[in-house]
């Protein structure tokens, strides 16, 4: 039988600063090779929780165990250098007095000879074997960040905690990188927890995330699940542009001009927030036919106009003002799609790629 016990294991988590829950009451499981990513807005908690594990930041409560073995709590503590836990962070860090052969080999125990195999075997796998005697500042932000990773993949870490490594890299470097790293740490079977505040990174990258927020862990689940089931509005709104459209319930129904909504079990008179993605609305020219007519799934037509248009490159962004609220609403539509501002337009929205939460609550109705 295959073995089920967590690489790493945090549970219940806290710490605070100047009576402030910094960290509270965060929990994880991850397992050996398994990519879990901690995504979250700045100042939610994430970096903090990651040198709790790291043991460079001592928690209020809660406990760390690495296979099954408590590594610390708030009175038994093993020191961060016995922990096996590799670092990698925006800041490469890397000491400018030092080779990259010596960077990489930095910390690692055993003779000579052996340091030296376990160096150029790295350096080949990053494909910077070609720069073993040279210096960091010989090297690309890009070439510096392999450079980085080999380092911290040297002493065959069973745990590797990733602060923001990507964020200092030119856009049309990071994602090769990224892949890069992440074929390489699944190789090494290496647990790893990667801590960014973009969703396009974990969504790309982990196996799992975890959304924090104010200190919290709100959902965690695969890519596809936090994406597609979020748990609040605010979950919606943090992976991508969200449309709110206010409404109250009678009959178990949400009343809006794009028709009704399901709202089971929701008391007669709660206002609720039916939340979609803009790539989820459709666009029709008018009433008359001019467009395709709605299907039932997308519910009832509802009259806007046209305020701005912008194309994004893959699609095109175009913003409308509700004629029953005033409200905006935004929808995305492939390639150029460029209608001039004031143009009368009718949208529909899907009913199956819309959420239904309690105004004020975030609770899925």
């Amino acid at each position: 039988m295959q073995d089920q016990t967590p690489r790493l294991e945090i549970r219940n988590l806290r710490r605070s600063f100047e009576g402030r829950a910094v960290v509270d009451d965060v929990s994880l499981k991850i397992m050996p090779g398994q990519v879990t990513c901690l995504l979250g807005p700045s100042g939610c908690g994430k970096s903090t929780t990651l040198r709790m594990i790291a043991g460079v930041e001592m928690q209020d409560s809660g406990t760390i165990h690495v296979d099954g073995n408590l590594i610390c709590d708030t009175v038994f503590r093993v020191p961060p250098e016995r922990r096996e836990i590799g670092l990698m962070f925006q800041d490469f860090a890397l000491f400018p007095h030092l080779s990259v052969a010596d960077n990489v080999g930095y910390g690692l125990k055993g003779n000579k000879a052996s340091k030296r195999t376990r160096v150029v075997e790295l350096l080949e796998r990053v494909d910077l074997g070609r720069f073993i005697d040279g210096y960091p500042h010989q090297l690309s932000g890009g070439e510096q960040q392999r450079v980085a990773l080999a380092r911290a993949l040297a002493p065959r870490p069973r745990i590797m905690l990733m602060d923001e490594p990507f964020s200092g890299l030119d856009n049309r470097l990071r994602d090769g990188i990224r892949d890069e790293t992440l074929s390489i740490l699944k190789e090494e079977d290496t647990a790893v927890l990667l801590v960014t505040h973009e969703p396009d990174e974990a969504m790309r990258m982990a196996d799992e995330i975890a959304l924090m927020r104010d200190g919290r862990i709100v959902q965690q689940g695969a890519p596809y699940n936090v994406y597609t089931r979020p748990i609040d509005r605010a979950a919606v709104s943090f992976f991508s542009d969200a449309n709110v459209v206010h409404a109250d319930v009678s009959g178990a129904l949400a009343h809006t001009p794009f028709g009704r909504f399901l709202a089971p079990g929701v008391p007669d008179g709660t206002a609720v927030d039916i939340v979609f993605r803009p790539q989820h609305v459709r666009i029709d020219f008018d009433r008359a036919g001019k467009g395709p007519l709605p299907t039932a799934a997308d519910g009832t037509p509802a009259r806007a106009v046209v305020e701005r248009a912008r194309f994004m490159g893959n699609e095109s962004l175009v913003e409308f003002r509700m004629d029953h609220d005033n409200t905006t609403i935004k929808a995305t539509v492939p390639n150029v799609f460029m209608p001039s501002a004031g143009t009368v337009m009718w949208l529909t929205i899907r009913r199956d790629k819309c959420f239904v939460f309690s105004a004020g609550k975030g609770e899925i109705s």
